[in-house]
């Protein structure tokens, strides 16, 4: 809990932090099966996608014409109008970049640098204490992933943070990044994900995952693997919940498993058997991945055709330079077998 008040009275925010395609749509969009959880995706990239260049809201409305946002911006700064985004922009620049983490992880901060990063996380803030206010809920998931703003959110006053650092296989998230895929949050024309080389996607995974360690030493942080969350996506679910401060909800986790004992186990081959699909939920997510327009029933599956996809040259570039996470994560040999850790 940051700031004054009891936790209770502060807007609650799960910070989902980690490397980009590691499954934290699917994640996001299985705790929005709950009433009293709202997703709102990668909030980070809202000056810009949204505000900037009014791009889809994951409920397929354009960020301008999405009652949702427009509620939230009347309840957060009286209206989207009155945010100077090129003051923010700016303001982002100063604060949430990689290279201030070692800054933002001080015991304390220089007057003006602090006046800057509270500024900063106010913004956060209000957005997440009118997403409670629209919809009811008691939680917000925000998926924005970036470590630079969890550690900058942990000076936020008058937040309740809680960090999970969902990690994934860096062989499997080098795959995915190589591949081309279309943003179709895009209306104005045609866009794509960045694409990036092995080696940069390692430096990335190994800066990302060296972050959240640091921050779990001054923050509230639990680690999940993404191979064990889609082996027991229930077990899952369950735990983070209770880890948001929210009680069970046997309801969501009928939809996820088809009943009240069981939850998806591995198959003999390895992969964990789907569980029976979830009725969609829209989420009104700003950013994230393709899947949160797909509109039909999720499934929780273990995608692994990187094994098979991925070219031995770019697995061996990526196994040696992630090796030492790798090791601590419990990728080397067999898979490990924690589900979910505390930092």
């Amino acid at each position: 809990m940051n700031g004054d008040g009891t936790a209770a009275d502060l807007p609650r925010v799960l910070f989902v932090g980690g490397l980009g395609r590691s499954g934290s749509t699917l994640l996001e969009l299985l705790l929005a099966q709950s009433p009293d959880v709202c997703a709102v995706g990668e909030v980070v990239h809202l000056w810009e996608r949204a505000l900037g260049a009014d791009e889809r809201c994951g409920c397929g409305e354009r960020f301008t014409a999405c009652p949702f946002w427009r509620q939230v911006g009347e309840h957060a700064f009286g209206g989207w109008s009155t945010v100077d985004r090129d003051e923010v922009l700016a303001l982002k620049d100063r604060v949430d970049r990689t290279r201030h983490i070692p800054r933002l992880a001080r015991a304390s901060l220089a007057p003006a640098e602090l006046a800057d990063v509270r500024r900063y996380a106010d913004l956060y803030t209000r957005i997440y204490r009118a997403a409670t206010k629209v919809t009811g809920a008691r939680v917000v998931v925000d998926s924005s992933k970036h470590a630079s703003l969890a550690f900058a959110l942990r000076w936020a006053e008058g937040l309740d943070l809680r960090v999970l650092h969902l990690v994934r296989d860096s062989r499997a998230v080098a795959y995915s990044w190589g591949k081309q895929v279309r943003r179709p949050e895009v209306v104005d024309g045609e866009d794509f994900m960045p694409t990036f080389s092995p080696f940069e996607v390692s430096k990335l995974w190994t800066a990302q995952n060296a972050a959240f360690h640091l921050l779990a030493s001054r923050a509230s942080v639990l680690r999940l693997r993404y191979e064990d969350f889609t082996a027991d996506p229930a077990g899952t679910v369950r735990r983070l919940r209770e880890f948001a401060g929210l009680p069970d909800d046997p309801a969501a986790l009928r939809i996820l498993t088809g009943d009240d004992s069981r939850s998806a186990r591995p198959a003999p081959g390895g992969d964990p058997e789907p569980s029976p699909p979830a009725s969609p939920v829209r989420v009104h997510s700003v950013a994230g991945n393709p899947l949160r327009f797909s509109g039909g029933p999720l499934q929780v599956r273990r995608d692994e055709a990187w094994r098979s996809r991925l070219p031995r040259r770019s697995r061996a570039v990526v196994s040696l330079a992630t090796l030492p996470f790798r090791v601590r994560y419990g990728y080397l040999g067999q898979r490990g077998s924690d589900s979910v850790e505390t930092s």
